[in-house]
């Protein structure tokens, strides 16, 4: 095993106690993966709390979902596939983190996009986070409801579902997750006190032009 692999294998175990200690998930839910390379996978392994991984749990996948390597006991989650759907689509992303953050699911239960843009680090780093319409879990309906925003978000709340995010490493794809759960909360905390209010128009033009000095 090289030094990325057990770099990577560590780092996704880093993220999936920083993403059970948040709550952002609970029991065995949500998964974590990272392009190890061209044609391979690092993925959280099914029916194993993310909260206590070890970096021999990880399986290893290529690109189509066939098992490249796996100790005995684990095997991927079948929802995989919207991780493995981004890698063949995304060249340039390695890195996915599918999550129940409670706010973001909120949201996404309730059917709704998270499309007000109300604070300048929301707007130049992530902007609209979109509603991906319903499919099934563990089928391909998942991955073909986020087919329309790949190459354009890194992000999206997936219907009566929870959150799916991505990045060009699997840290980015964890503070992705992050941010979108923090704009969900923002969000639901103004509604309280009747207080949600986007920028101007103008200002969030100025926003925007920035994302490309943030590196966005």
């Amino acid at each position: 095993m090289d030094e990325l692999e057990k770099k990577l294998r560590l780092q996704i175990c880093d993220i999936g106690k920083n993403l059970f200690n948040k709550d952002f998930i609970a029991a065995n839910d949500g998964n974590i993966s990272a392009r190890l390379s061209e044609t391979e996978v690092l993925a959280t392994p099914t029916g194993v709390s993310k909260g206590y991984l070890e970096p021999h749990m990880l399986v290893k996948v290529n690109l189509q979902g066939e098992i490249l390597e796996a100790r005995e006991g684990y095997r991927p989650s079948t929802e995989v596939k919207m991780h493995l759907r981004i890698y063949r689509e995304l060249p340039e992303m390695n890195g996915v983190v599918h999550a129940h953050p409670p706010f973001g699911t909120a949201f996404a239960i309730k059917g709704e996009a998270l499309d007000k843009m109300m604070m300048p680090e929301s707007v130049i780093a992530m902007g609209e986070i979109p509603l991906a319409k319903y499919g099934t879990p563990s089928t391909e309906e998942v991955p073909d409801s986020i087919m329309p925003f790949l190459g354009k978000k890194t992000a999206v709340l997936l219907e009566s579902h929870g959150a799916l995010t991505w990045g060009k490493d699997v840290m980015g794809a964890y503070m992705n997750m992050e941010r979108l759960e923090y704009t969900a909360k923002l969000t639901f905390l103004t509604r309280m006190i009747h207080g949600e209010r986007e920028l101007p128009p103008n200002r969030i033009e100025e926003l925007v032009a920035l994302r490309s000095f943030y590196g966005m």
